[in-house]
């Protein structure tokens, strides 16, 4: 019974895509890390920031010396800062927003602000603010020999203290170049987690030098000899990740720089000139749907949601007037990697059918794709809402990584992984009369140590075998990585991987 239910979705997916005349399924890359950055792929970007560690969305914990306790902003937010917490958990943790290279605002858990207090003297310090003011400026004064070693100034020129742990008060006016254990003024600062994504980077150099820094980039990380290097390999289409900024090129909100619809339309002619196709990701939209740096976030809070639907789908609307009559154009891509549960089935689907109209508003045939949400069991969640829109793809991203489980197995493990778990998950979103199915990220990365080239090359092909029956298609992650196996051009230049 299986293999017939696999028969007739093959025959199925085979005749829908020749009556369509499309060069389906598709074998393309992404052009990751090019119009939406993201900081692992290439670090080096990031290596001229001052205060290259204390970026937009950094997360901190603070502890006094004095006291060994961390502050913390009570019940997460809404009340006094403290410095009574032996152990730092989500009340102690403060994501930082870059004003200049020294001077930040903190924001709580519940996306409050710490700041001075407007009652009294004005030198209790509280987290009550929604929106930050200069009463919640602080900055951070690093020490010299130990930059782990800080003060923080307030807005009235003081410094903070926790002379108790009740309170912490901006009232100590003491010599800031002494930083003994006593001092009530000196805190240890942790960094737990930053972030280093497109936000980071143009707020990291500021205004003057990010223009200068994103253009060079977009002009060198992807050319036309990168399509051509694509197209004599094998590959016939291109996924392109971009932020939703990209709508008021080319004067975009700060911190971003204008010019990356310029190396979009580039990019455009280039797939045309090689006889490629072009999938369009919205990798970034307003608000972040899932607190990743490549959502476009500040901070790592997932603020999308009902009312930032008009918002996304206006971006949407500008892609598809823009290049619905473009002849590579052949998909568009609502939303990148929806994580739940922040991105709720409901809102996604009014969403999804609001970009599908938008759409459609200009073409009849380019493909729409829908995303699947992170983190939710249910893989076809969406097929039911799917089954009613023509020419819809549902993609899945299938990556031997992000769980201890991955990171227990060898080489051949991975390989038997590919072969056995995969199919059966791909089959469950390729189903006859559907939306066809599409494998928009992957990669021939192991999560081991000293795999051989071997092991490699044998994971590569397994989910090239693998990948190969989604009725779309796939897309390998990325193109270009400083990361080598991540990377497609290293993979195929070094003999990693063939097509």
């Amino acid at each position: 019974m299986k293999k017939q239910f696999a028969a007739s979705v093959f025959l199925f997916s085979w005749l829908l895509l020749q009556c369509l005349g499309h060069d389906l399924p598709f074998k393309a890359v992404n052009l990751g890390g090019w119009l939406v950055i993201e900081g692992w792929m290439t670090p080096s970007l990031f290596d001229a920031i001052p205060n290259k560690d204390l970026l937009d969305g950094t997360q901190v914990h603070l502890k006094s010396v004095r006291l060994n306790k961390y502050l913390c902003a009570e019940n997460g937010g809404g009340s006094a800062l403290v410095a009574n917490r032996a152990i730092p958990r989500s009340w102690e943790t403060f994501r930082l927003w870059r004003i200049n290279e020294t001077t930040f605002n903190f924001r709580v858990l519940n996306k409050d602000f710490i700041g001075l207090s407007t009652q009294g003297l004005g030198n209790k310090v509280s987290a009550h603010a929604s929106e930050p003011g200069t009463a919640e400026s602080f900055r951070i004064v690093r020490n010299g020999d130990n930059p782990l070693r800080v003060r923080i100034q307030a807005a009235n020129d003081l410094y903070l203290q926790a002379a108790t742990e009740d309170y912490v008060m901006a009232n100590y006016s003491g010599s800031p170049d002494e930083w003994e254990d006593q001092d009530p003024s000196v805190f240890e600062m942790h960094i737990v987690k930053t972030l280093q994504g497109e936000y980071q980077l143009t707020n990291g150099y500021g205004p003057d030098v990010a223009p200068e820094i994103m253009r060079n980039h977009w002009s060198t990380y992807i050319t036309e000899d990168d399509f051509r290097f694509m197209s004599q390999n094998g590959l016939n289409a291109v996924r392109i990740p971009v932020g939703w900024w990209i709508i008021n090129d080319p004067v975009p909100p700060k911190p971003f720089v204008g010019g990356s619809l310029q190396a979009l339309d580039n990019a455009f002619e280039w797939a045309f000139n090689y006889n490629m196709k072009v999938i369009l990701d919205l990798h970034a939209v307003p608000g972040s749907q899932n607190g990743n740096h490549h959502s476009g976030t500040r901070d790592g809070f997932l603020e999308w949601g009902d009312s930032r639907i008009p918002e996304t789908v206006s971006v949407i609307d500008f892609l598809a007037a823009r290049y619905a009559d473009h002849p590579s154009l052949i998909a568009i891509e609502l939303m990148n990697e929806p994580l739940a549960p922040g991105v709720t089935l409901d809102s996604l689907r009014k969403y999804y059918k609001a970009g599908y109209d938008a759409v459609r508003a200009y073409t009849s045939t380019a493909y729409v794709i829908l995303s699947n949400r992170l983190g939710e069991a249910n893989h076809t969640e969406l097929l039911p809402f799917a089954a009613g829109l023509n020419y819809s793809v549902i993609d899945v991203h299938y990556y031997n990584r992000y769980s201890d489980y991955f990171r227990s197995l060898n080489g051949q493990q991975n390989v038997d992984y590919v072969y056995k778990k995969r199919p059966k998950q791909l089959q469950e979103v390729t189903r006859p009369g559907g939306p066809l199915s599409f494998v928009g990220e992957w990669t021939a990365d192991l999560y081991i140590d000293n795999a051989s080239m071997q092991d490699y090359r044998r994971f590569a092909k397994a989910q090239l075998d693998v990948y190969g029956k989604a009725t779309f298609g796939w897309a390998y992650w990325s193109y270009k990585c400083e990361q080598k196996h991540w990377s497609f051009r290293w993979m195929i230049e070094n003999g990693y991987m063939e097509l």
